[in-house]
């Protein structure tokens, strides 16, 4: 999980914070921050479809899936665990 946070956190730092370096929790709300707004969410799901060959349903695109970092993290692992079970 580590590495995949930190994963996370570098594509945040490197696009929307433009390598600012910003502290913030992996449970703080990244739009509720400000970190990212809406069409920044849409970049980051381009890049989770991209980056880790994951299909995301119109169902999944809720704050709980995509928030936080941890919330992030676990959606994703749930998600190649789903890939890898079919």
């Amino acid at each position: 999980m580590a590495d995949l946070a930190q994963e996370l956190r570098q594509f945040i730092t490197d696009n929307f914070l433009f390598g600012a370096e910003v502290a913030y929790s992996e449970d703080d709300s990244l739009i509720g921050t400000g970190i990212i707004d809406s069409t920044g969410v849409l970049e980051l799901i381009a890049h989770l479809e991209g980056e880790y060959d994951i299909a995301l349903d119109d169902t999944e695109l809720v704050p709980e899936n995509l928030d936080s970092i941890r919330n992030l993290v676990r959606f994703i692992e749930t998600k190649r665990g789903a890939v890898a079970a079919s």
